[in-house]
């Protein structure tokens, strides 16, 4: 292993287009638990020819909270990246 890169990576010396797609992330993230059927909806045109019925590929309610429960982990975990890069 390089020192010189882990000595740069202990310092701070990111790359600065992380900070960006963090918030981007987070946006999605964001989306995910406030309106996962956006996200569905958004995704349902790339199962056609393939499904043949995507509108009964669209998850229940019970789907719909575990992805916000997901969604919520996500937040966390990005969020946590964001603030050890500022």
């Amino acid at each position: 292993m390089n020192r010189d890169a882990v000595v740069q990576a202990a310092s701070g010396g990111g790359s600065p287009v992380f900070i960006p797609i963090l918030c981007a992330l987070l946006i999605m993230g964001l989306v995910q638990v406030v309106r996962p059927q956006l996200l569905w909806k958004m995704n349902r045109n790339l199962q056609r020819g393939w499904v043949k019925d995507p509108d009964a590929t669209e998850p229940t309610s019970k789907g719909y909270a575990m992805q916000r429960v997901t969604g919520l982990l996500f937040l966390a975990v990005a969020t946590w990246m964001l603030v050890q890069q500022i």
